[in-house]
């Protein structure tokens, strides 16, 4: 192949000598010390931080945002890869020439610390400075780098001060309400929980004890009226893979949208001595009223006006009803309601392929019960069971009715459903076998619901939704105090902007230390005060806030943390939100981000009034990508007859890949849990940092697992990343043996065959990099293409004819491992560059930008391609040469689709085709197949298409004539 001449570019190649690998193969690298190192030297200076100016001319900054931690003492491994994900994107981010936003504060509020400091007989809020300065160290020994002019606690009254105004913008908006309700009572935490907070069998999600239901007056945000937008807003985001599909997922499942009917029921008396045997109407709600012919009962909530009827008169009712309140919320649990029936209707197929129900209909009476597992505010309280096309009625129906079979009226398109189990798919009215015309689901639910109306039924198609309004109400003292003052004249009654904060008062030491509740009712000089309206006397409201109320809004204030006029300033989040990044644990998928969501779309709402409002986002979301990390796990061990689990000092470790337990020498159960303090699998980072290096650290964290998968924390694995980084070391040092001065004064015309295939290598391992990191996705195949740069690099042998090739792509490299290993590539890039500019002793490579080969003469590179052919529908079309590239990138389909059809001669001619502009328009999915060497067009199954193509046809002809 022809070479091709660099002079023109400035570009020097040589023929000298590197030195050989066995002349640096001595050079030791001491992680840990690195660290230190450079530690101190980003702490005396501004080296490596993120101070760009927000106006400067680059643009629009890059908000990326971890999900702040809770101060509870020490950083977790979980806690260590949300942060490594999040510092590398942020490195990253700055390198390719951007502001960066990448600030850090704290969840200081919550039970956790309240309860700590009652144990210990100290304030909360001196309990949590404690661990806040713990755990900031630690996060400075991780290598990261933190906006710390950001940083702010949600305990600062100058934070929770705008919390409480959010709140009552909240409250003047109609969506801040308190009422009656049963509710949630944790007995040792001595508070309220949310529905979200107890678990299946019914116990508090943190201190694990029997929940009680009690009913109390709380204070509930009316999330369900923003359902619709939150369910709708999840259509964005699930667009180019922006969030996680399973988190969408999640979140549209806790949103629980349904497409139901209403109708009305008539409720009779089935007692032959009561003088009213019409007791009015029932209004139920079904999503599936195909299944009407199947209904063998109805059930009502605890709540239900006749339940609540009829418990006033029957004692056995009310005690049903007392006994319900510590049952599972999924129970099976019913109470027959005596001498009450609800007559439904039944309509028969009598044959025909549009059958008038209304004539040929008859009654049947179905019994009544009062359920546990039907919920208030869901539908209307009132569920037609059918048990033969409904999970939950079908065990409830065998629960109370084992020997009455359930009516099955829907089957499957083809075949008899399975008589064991309830049949839930839509399907036929008709089985296969009959000869009447087979009607499906859809069609019988519109020709039962005009068959209703024609009885004289109220019938409406509505949306449901499993939602619940937000229950904010907590009865215990670390939290923001809701700021509604109780006057007996005037209600409850907003407290005064210009009163806000309204702070907590300070505790005293007979106040904390072992008490229980909370001690808010008991200061009296704090309760007490005066009416912002009447000036009479009054009570403040005693509750705090749900600390999820405070890390809905967080991200706003980190664009403007100073202001103490409002939460935040209408310009300067223009300039930032949304979040570019925001990286956290999927555990967080769907309380947190629903109500982050809920707040950010309630903000934009007021956006006349002065709040959010953004030009470059018209959906109101405020997190554009979302990285869902997985959960780290580490390596328990079990005793194989118990199933208890071991500490390490029970275990034999004189040979550690066969370990044995002490006492009874048999091999233990390995498996791999949740990190744990009862399952003694707990790795403490900050023992992993000192042994290995923070560096290394992360590096083996994004290598060790893809990112949204859960990582088995395994130690002994740690060792190959250490091996990597001192190979990449020795070659760090064989290119700073390189007389650059001399080689670029011999100057050569050339460039070999080689040190093309090592530049292009270089330059295909950074496009890679880059598209992952853009996409902070396939994190840990960003190291994998590292390592097969590094071998690259040392597979280079003595007498190599480029050096100026090698050196320059030994800086690329060290640029590219920058975001993962920071102190490493400090160091490195100091070697390789000794004298910075003006012979300035060090300069950050964070100062550099990323690498950039753009500059370079591209015919000087001898191209490396890939044959790719492009079919429709799995017809060949055509194949083209396209540039090389990485199997494993991001959304590699769409990349391929447009070299294909963009960048070759070949594509541009046939997408140019009418007919063929046809058929690419109608593309729904492309699929990639032989790691890219075809690429697979799916077309719309759209019947209009060949009448399409027709036209086209025939309008190209007539052109030509």
């Amino acid at each position: 192949m022809r070479a091709s001449s660099l002079t023109n570019k400035g570009w020097i190649w040589l023929h000298p000598r590197i030195p050989s690998r066995a002349a640096s193969s001595s050079t030791l690298v001491d992680f840990p010390s690195l660290d230190r190192k450079w530690q101190k030297i980003w702490a005396d200076t501004k080296l490596g931080k993120f101070d760009r100016k927000e106006n400067d001319e680059r643009g629009h900054p890059k908000y990326v945002l971890p999900m702040f931690p809770y101060p509870l003492g020490s950083l977790h491994m979980g806690h260590i890869r949300v942060y490594t994900i999040s510092d590398v994107v942020a490195r990253f981010n700055y390198m390719r020439g951007s502001n960066v936003i990448h600030p850090m504060g704290w969840d200081a509020f919550g039970l956790p610390a309240e309860n700590a400091a009652i144990e210990r007989g100290i304030d909360p809020a001196e309990w949590t400075a404690r661990n806040i300065e713990q755990m900031k160290g630690q996060l400075q020994a991780m290598n990261g780098v933190w906006d710390w002019e950001r940083e702010f606690r949600t305990s600062d009254p100058s934070y929770y001060k705008h919390t409480q105004r959010l709140f009552l913008m909240l409250h003047e908006a109609g969506l801040a309400y308190q009422k009656e309700a049963l509710v949630n009572w944790d007995p040792v935490d001595k508070t309220v929980l949310a529905n979200e907070q107890v678990d299946a069998n019914g116990c508090s999600w943190r201190s694990g004890a029997k929940v009680e239901k009690r009913d109390l007056k709380q204070w509930f945000l009316a999330i369900t009226k923003y359902a619709e937008v939150l369910h709708t807003g999840l259509d964005t985001l699930e667009k180019d893979d922006n969030w996680p599909s399973r988190v969408v997922d999640m979140q549209r499942n806790w949103l629980g949208r349904s497409e139901g009917v209403n109708f009305d029921l008539e409720v009779v008396s089935s007692d032959s001595t009561s003088k009213r045997p019409n007791l009015g109407m029932v209004n139920l709600y079904t999503t599936r009223l195909d299944t009407l012919n199947g209904a063998q009962f109805v059930a009502l909530s605890l709540s239900h006006p006749l339940v609540q009827e009829h418990a006033a008169k029957n004692e056995e009712l009310q005690q049903f009803i007392e006994a319900a309140k510590d049952l599972p919320p999924n129970c099976r649990a019913g109470f027959k309601l005596p001498h009450l029936k609800v007559r439904s209707l039944v309509f028969p197929h009598n044959g025909g392929a549009r059958p008038n129900f209304s004539k040929n209909s008859h009654s049947s009476l179905l019994p009544v019960y009062a359920a546990p597992y039907v919920l208030d505010g869901v539908g209307t309280g009132a569920v037609l069971g059918v048990p033969a096309h409904d999970t939950r009625d079908w065990e409830f129906w065998r629960n109370h009715e084992p020997k009455k079979a359930p009516k099955f009226v829907i089957s499957p398109e083809k075949g008899f459903p399975d008589w064991n189990k309830p049949f839930t798919e839509k399907g036929i009215m008709a089985h296969p076998h009959d000869d009447h015309p087979r009607l499906r689901s859809d069609d019988v639910i519109k020709a039962f619901a005009k068959a209703l109306r024609h009885k004289g039924h109220n019938v409406a198609f509505n949306a449901s939704w499993r939602l619940h309004d937000w229950l904010i109400s907590r009865q215990r003292y670390w939290g923001a105090p809701i700021p509604i003052i109780h006057c007996p004249s005037c209600g409850a009654v907003p407290v005064p902007q210009e009163d806000l904060p309204v702070e907590l008062p300070q505790l005293s030491p007979n106040l904390v230390h072992g008490r229980t509740g909370n001690p808010l009712e008991k200061i009296d000089d704090w309760v007490n005060t005066s009416c912002p309206k009447c000036s009479g006397p009054a009570k403040r409201d005693t509750d705090t806030m749900d600390t999820f109320m405070d890390s809905a809004w967080y991200y706003f204030r980190f664009a403007d943390p100073k202001n103490d006029e409002i939460p935040f300033d209408r310009r300067v989040v223009k300039k930032i939100m949304p979040v570019d990044f925001y990286v956290g644990g999927v555990e967080h998928a769907i309380l947190h981000l629903l109500y982050a969501r809920f707040i950010a779309k309630f903000l934009r709402s007021r956006a006349g009034k002065g709040w959010w409002a953004v030009k470059r986002d018209t959906t109101g979301e405020p997190f554009k990508k979302l990285v869902a990390q997985g959960m780290v796990h580490g390596k328990t061990y079990s005793d194989p007859t118990t199933g208890r689990f071991l500490k390490p000092d029970e275990i034999d470790w004189s040979r550690p890949k066969q370990p044995k337990i002490v006492a009874t020498g048999k091999i233990p159960n390995i498996s791999f849990e949740k990190m744990s303090k009862s399952k003694y699998n707990g790795v403490d980072p900050a023992t992993c940092i000192t042994k290995y290096g923070a560096d290394v650290t992360r590096a083996h964290m994004l290598f060790a697992a893809p990112e949204s998968q859960v990582l088995e924390w395994e130690e002994e694995h740690i060792i190959g990343i250490t091996r990597w980084l001192k190979r990449f070391w020795r070659i760090v040092h064989r290119a700073a043996n390189i007389d650059l001065k001399a080689a670029k004064k011999a100057q050569k015309q050339t460039l070999s065959h080689k040190a093309t295939k090592l530049l292009q290598i270089t330059k295909g391992t950074r496009d890679s990099v880059t598209a992952k990191l853009e996409a902070a996705s396939g994190l840990n195949t960003v190291v994998s293409d590292l390592i097969k740069l590094t071998n690259a690099l040392d597979i280079v042998t003595f007498g190599f004819e480029n050096e100026v090739t090698y050196h320059m792509c030994t800086e690329a490299m060290v640029k590219m491992v920058a975001p993962l290993a920071p102190a490493f590539a400090e160091e490195a890039w100091q070697i390789l560059n000794p004298h910075g500019p003006n012979n300035s002793t060090i300069q950050s490579i964070f100062e550099h930008n990323w690498p950039d080969f753009d500059d370079i003469d591209r015919s000087a590179s001898l191209p490396l391609t890939k044959t790719c052919v492009l079919m429709i529908n799995g017809k060949k079309k055509f194949a083209a040469e396209i540039p090389a590239f990485d199997s494993t990138m991001p959304r590699l389909g769409r990349w391929l689709k447009k070299q294909l059809l963009e960048e070759t001669e070949e594509g541009r001619e046939w997408a140019g085709q009418p007919v063929n502009r046809v058929l690419l328009s109608r593309v729904k999915d492309v699929f990639v197949g032989k790691g890219g060497a075809v690429v697979n067009l799916v077309l719309k199954n759209d019947r209009n298409v060949m009448e399409i193509l027709e036209k086209v046809a025939k309008k190209e002809k007539g052109g030509k004539k």
